[in-house]
């Protein structure tokens, strides 16, 4: 038996690229740079959690990225959760062409890993897992450390655009 999705398209069938792209610009997710040694980072809204026993967090990206080959050969990665006033940070390191880490503040961390200031939320990981998912990089890595500056809203991105989340009331 076949099912029928709402936009037309029959489950299991090979979707277009365009038509995937429309269906998950309307999934929100969460807005973090992720940086490694050289230095190299990149814009990510993979970037989720895999385990807390052991600690483990995980993020893809294209294999045809210009820091494909920065995050495939580090030996250390951190992430960088962003707040909702930082979508010049985001916007930066998603850029092609530019340099990323031109007016960033920043520090090196451990293994020379890029660690940038005034974000709410980083942790620093070792890679335990590499591996190509069709056009994407799977990296899992160990968690080393963590920590942040602060309870700032979230930086979200929906729908090609950058926005942040408030709460209601209960």
């Amino acid at each position: 038996m076949t099912t029928t999705a709402t936009v037309g398209t029959t489950v299991g069938s090979t979707v277009s690229a365009d038509l995937l792209r429309q269906t998950l610009r309307r999934h929100a997710a969460g807005v973090a740079v992720l940086t490694v040694p050289g230095p190299a980072g990149f814009t990510a809204t993979s970037f989720t959690s895999v385990s807390i026993e052991p600690a483990l967090v995980s993020f893809y990206l294209a294999t045809t990225a210009s820091t494909a080959a920065a995050v495939g050969a580090a030996q250390i990665f951190a992430v960088h959760v962003l707040g909702e006033d930082q979508a010049a940070i985001a916007r930066r390191f998603a850029a092609s062409g530019v340099d990323r880490f031109a007016g960033t503040r920043w520090s090196p961390g451990p293994g020379g890993v890029p660690l940038l200031d005034d974000v709410p939320a980083w942790l620093t990981a070792r890679p335990v897992l590499r591996q190509q998912v069709g056009d994407h990089l799977l990296v899992v890595g160990e968690v080393l450390d963590a920590g942040g500056a602060g309870d700032s809203s979230p930086l979200l991105h929906h729908a090609g655009a950058f926005g942040s989340f408030r709460r209601h009331a209960a």
